[in-house]
């Protein structure tokens, strides 16, 4: 179980590491934006566009690799105070009744809507906007499929920690211990 964890951890690291680089073109595509826009009085939809695409890719696709890092907010002001073995059940149930149900379902609904969207080769409604309008749609599944396989990983070293009676050797936050990032 450990190494099916450790690889769904690898995945979604080396996804948001890479999605990460989003941040720097929508930064960039944006300062263009405003720079030809009151510089130049000369506006693009496309490029607007652009910059919407890339953040929501870095928000949907990177909201796994948050989770797997523990950046999501949380109010802890019970799970805190708990034990390893108390926050690995909260985990575990939190997982299998709340978190794996919600990205189930979010695969399940978008797939006709994104489907629709690919078998049409959507596009921008906008003159001048992108025709990559059924890539962005993409994002809602991906979002479902790569935070289902977080919660996957989370779960099952939350029942790692709970058989073993040790949190020693695994984190029960989902961050890697010295022996996996080497």
């Amino acid at each position: 179980m450990d190494k099916i964890a450790q690889h769904i951890n690898a995945f979604n690291e080396r996804v948001g590491k890479t999605i990460s680089w989003g941040a720097l073109a929508a930064t960039l595509i944006t300062f263009l934006v405003v720079i030809l826009r009151k510089g130049f009085d000369w506006g693009s939809i496309g490029f607007q566009e652009a910059a919407l695409y890339f953040h929501a890719l870095l928000f949907m696709a990177g909201a796994a690799y948050t989770f797997k890092h523990n950046g999501h907010v949380r109010v802890d002001i019970f799970y805190q105070k708990m034990t390893s073995k108390t926050k690995a059940w909260v985990n575990l149930l939190g997982g299998l009744f709340l978190l794996l149900p919600l990205c189930v379902f979010i695969i399940w609904v978008s797939a006709d809507y994104v489907a629709a969207s690919w078998s049409q080769w959507e596009g921008s409604r906008e003159a001048g906007g992108l025709p990559l309008v059924f890539v962005l749609k993409s994002f809602i599944p991906l979002f479902g499929l790569l935070l289902l396989l977080q919660g996957i990983s989370s779960m099952l070293r939350a029942w790692i920690i709970i058989t073993t009676n040790s949190a020693s050797s695994i984190n029960s936050d989902n961050h890697h211990t010295d022996k996996e990032q080497g």
